[in-house]
């Protein structure tokens, strides 16, 4: 460790070293539960590419792993530190380097917060869409490493779509620059897209090339409350198959409707078994929302009520904000999952779930990305309770056993990490993580770029 600091040293300021073991420890994990994490040997929170390189230098000389994290709200783990890692912080990088309206792109430093650039680039009349729940705290760094979507999803899509390139720091310390700042581009294979939900496993992402588009109209949303998710779900369905683009569609069911009144005292109706939140920012919302409030009340809606401005439309995004926030005062810990279904595959998803919390007398919350299938069970348990953490566990899994019987995905914005490690092999199967392995060895050779995350 003292050979590691020293040679840190020589090419970085005091302030960029941590090793205060009462401080790094304040560096090992996420926010995800049932995870494992060890003790860094030091934190780098470097403000330069150069600085980076020289971390990734060192790191490949004295053959010490290195955890890439952003603000650590990730939910599996990916961001936890490996025993004697230099965990490498990236949130002092964070400046906005460039918003250009002509060519309706930023280019952004890996710190930035999201919702920081979103009210950058709203400045100038411009958009940038991806929004996770934690917009107010997480790095487009860390967006980018998880392949983040967020509540317009449905509309606008995913991290994915809006990453045109990058410079990558790899392993050896070497700068890679990948991808566009055109609108279009196709020479050679798509790195870009790789390094996208890559979980910083093949590089240190240290700037960011983000494709915008023009501001949206003002949403208008409104809410429908149902009397069972299959009849939420249902209306979902007639949603999206009568060529419907809302700008948001969110579900939360009756668990997380009382989680959320009872932290935040918003009147929200505890009485319904689902609330379906449907928004849409077109040049005639109110039209669009009459048009979707019939196709909720034929699906069987008890009550439809439109947001009467943009102020109500609001308050209704908060209460879905807050959802995950809200089940996490139910219990002592919460595991969270994130398994992605086919839209008509949604209420089976619902419904699965549960009978899962039935059967293992455990609350679980479900809120949704309807719209795109992304449903997000919470697991609420008591981690002194060894049984009760059992049954947690189980349940954690059955849940994404029923999403991949149902044709979805383990994981639709949260990513892998160390909590769903075992489930990616067994959704690609293993020609696809052989495949994924070779790719990992090509850009990381000697395994240093967060070790134990993914596979």
């Amino acid at each position: 460790m003292d050979t590691l600091i020293e040679r840190l040293r020589a090419a970085l300021p005091d302030e960029a070293l941590l090793t205060d073991p009462d401080v790094t420890v304040g560096y090992a994990r996420d926010m995800a539960g049932f995870c494992d994490a060890g003790t860094p040997a030091v934190v780098v929170l470097p403000r330069t590419v150069e600085q980076v390189q020289h971390v990734m230098r060192t790191a490949t000389e004295l053959r010490v792993p290195v955890v890439p994290q952003g603000a650590r709200s990730g939910l599996s783990g990916a961001a936890n530190a490996s025993e004697g890692c230099v965990v490498l912080s990236l949130i002092k990088m964070d400046r906005i380097l460039e918003i250009s309206s002509v060519d309706r792109i930023a280019v952004v430093e890996p710190g930035v917060i999201n919702a920081t650039l979103s009210r950058a680039v709203a400045e100038q009349g411009l958009y940038y869409p991806p929004d996770p729940s934690s917009w107010e705290m997480c790095t487009i760094g860390g967006n980018i490493g998880t392949g983040s979507g967020g509540l317009c999803c449905v509309k606008y899509g995913v991290t994915a779509e809006y990453v045109l390139g990058l410079d990558v720091v790899l392993a050896d310390g070497r700068l890679l620059r990948t991808g566009r700042s055109t609108a279009k581009g196709v020479a050679g294979y798509d790195l870009t897209r790789l390094f996208v939900g890559s979980e910083g496993s093949l590089g240190i992402v240290v700037r960011a090339v983000l494709a915008l588009k023009p501001h949206p109209p003002r949403q208008l949303a409104l809410a429908a409350e149902f009397p069972s998710s299959a009849a939420a779900c249902a209306a979902v369905c007639e949603i999206m198959a009568g060529g419907h683009a809302p700008s948001l569609l969110e579900l939360m069911d009756r668990t997380t409707l009382r989680a959320v009144n009872d932290m935040a005292r918003m009147g929200l109706p505890e009485s319904t078994e689902a609330l379906l939140l449907c928004a849409f920012d077109t040049a005639d919302p109110a039209a669009d929302l009459e048009a979707v409030g019939e196709l909720c009340t034929a699906a069987g809606a008890t009550e439809v009520v439109p947001a009467a401005d943009a102020a109500e439309s609001e308050l209704l995004l908060k209460a879905r904000r807050l959802a995950l926030t809200a089940l996490e005062t139910v219990k002592p810990a919460t595991m969270i999952d994130d398994v992605c279904v086919p839209r008509s595959r949604l209420a089976e998803m619902l419904e699965g779930t549960a009978a899962i919390a039935a059967r293992h007398e455990l609350t679980i919350g479900v809120c949704a990305h309807a719209g795109d299938g992304n449903t997000h069970p919470v697991v609420c348990f008591d981690p002194a309770d060894a049984d009760e953490s059992r049954r947690a566990r189980e349940s954690f899994d059955e849940i994404m056993a029923l999403g991949l019987e149902l044709g979805g995905t383990i994981t639709g914005e949260h990513g892998v990490g160390i909590l769903k490690k075992e489930w990616l092999a067994r959704e690609l199967g293993p020609i696809g993580i052989e495949l994924q392995r070779g790719i990992k060895q090509t850009f990381d050779p000697l395994g240093l770029l967060n070790p134990g995350k993914l596979f």
